[in-house]
């Protein structure tokens, strides 16, 4: 899968990019050849899709005010038909399209036109809940996971281009969810570990394991990233593959993964990390400049 949003421009410095967790994927890269890396697998092009579609075929307003879920939905279930016959493209064009979590597809491509802006809807009823992941177990997320905003399992040969186009999480909604906290009294207490224990806080006035990546890969295959501008205040890549014994008995390794031409600001955490939550195994992961 090729994520290419080339945010270039200064005013991508205080949008955040929208958290993409796609589980159990196995993507193609999508050029018309083949590639030194990850023979023998041969690639589609990004504009090589046989049927397109407009979003405003499907009813879309951008005003960035109008929620436009059902738009992305009803595009994308049309398209999908076409999966087996050259696959489709959806064209997102210039305007700002609200949206809460939607589906992609297989044999899919994304389009994010210059001057789009795809907006994350800011309400919690707009990112349903889903079934944990078998890797991660319900030690972790007991009461389910929250939808992200762009969603798939189980999908092949799907890219996500265009021409400068933006994703923006409005993620502050979210984060100041997590730090709305108040009247807290922490008094009279001893906490003891060893100076010398591992990650070991004396007391977390927030959420246990909360992270945000931009980019956060879980059981991928066949993955390429490139000519992305990333700003971020954790990692700007993570690659998992399942957290402790859970995705040590679930076996998946995240693997094949191609990382070329990325701009990271990221103050405090990683470029690219590995892990953490890699129990399932990371194989073949090739950065270059």
């Amino acid at each position: 899968m090729e994520f290419c949003l080339n945010l270039r421009k200064p005013h991508a410095l205080g949008i955040v990019s929208a958290v993409l967790i796609l589980g159990l994927l196995s993507f193609r890269v999508a050029e018309c050849q083949t590639s030194s890396f990850m023979k023998p697998i041969k690639y589609k092009a990004l504009r090589c899709r046989k049927h397109s579609a407009v979003l405003t075929d499907f009813g879309a307003t951008g005003d960035g005010k109008t929620i436009n879920t059902k738009a992305f939905k009803s595009a994308i279930d049309h398209l999908s038909q076409f999966a087996d016959d050259g696959g489709a493209e959806l064209i997102v064009p210039p305007g700002k399209w609200l949206t809460g979590s939607f589906n992609l597809t297989s044999h899919f491509t994304l389009y994010i036109d210059k001057d789009a802006v795809i907006l994350g809807a800011q309400d919690e009823s707009a990112y349903p809940l889903i079934e944990v992941l078998p890797s991660y177990g319900v030690g972790r997320d007991g009461g389910g996971r929250h939808s992200s905003l762009i969603f798939g399992t189980n999908l092949t040969d799907v890219v996500i281009t265009g021409g400068n186009g933006t994703l923006n999480g409005q993620g502050k909604y979210w984060w100041d969810k997590f730090r709305a906290k108040k009247n807290v009294l922490v008094k009279d207490l001893t906490i003891l570990a060893p100076i010398d224990s591992p990650n070991t806080d004396g007391i977390n006035p927030g959420i246990t394991g909360f992270f945000c990546v931009n980019f956060g890969y879980i059981h991928a295959k066949k993955v390429r990233i490139e000519d992305c501008f990333i700003v971020s205040g954790d990692d700007c890549i993570a690659v998992k593959s399942g957290w402790d014994q859970y995705g040590y008995k679930f076996g998946m390794p995240t693997k094949d993964l191609l990382i070329r031409r990325l701009t990271c600001i990221s103050p405090d955490s990683a470029t690219i990390a590995l892990g953490s939550e890699m129990s399932g195994g990371i194989k073949n992961v090739w950065a270059e400049t």
